[in-house]
């Protein structure tokens, strides 16, 4: 299992609808996470403006999981819905969307 964390930006204005929208995410994007094998998905705002992302993958492809995933026509959709109101990261890595965080620390 690996553990990640991931930052991006949101929108001031768009952060009820982002809010209101993950309430209810649809329930085939819930699927598709679970098929490829993401567990304990949370994703939590920061002073209102940068949303952090936690997840364990459980899988051995993690590249080819996010490709079924983006392949995925529902979860194209719901990006396409979810992407606008989001704003990357500056520092983010060429190709990335959120921003991947190095792990500094665990204990179980």
């Amino acid at each position: 299992m690996k553990r990640f964390g991931q930052v991006i930006g949101v929108k001031p204005s768009a952060y009820d609808e982002y809010v209101t929208a993950h309430a209810a995410v649809w329930p085939g994007v819930l699927a598709k996470i679970a098929a490829c094998n993401i567990r304990n998905y949370s994703i939590f705002t920061w002073k209102g403006d940068t949303l952090f992302a936690y997840f364990e993958y459980v899988g051995d492809d993690f590249e080819g999981d996010m490709a079924k995933m983006a392949a995925d026509e529902e979860t194209q959709r719901w990006w396409t819905w979810m992407n606008p109101l989001q704003e990357p990261w500056s520092g983010r890595a060429e190709g990335e969307w959120w921003h991947t965080l190095d792990e500094v620390f665990h204990t179980a």
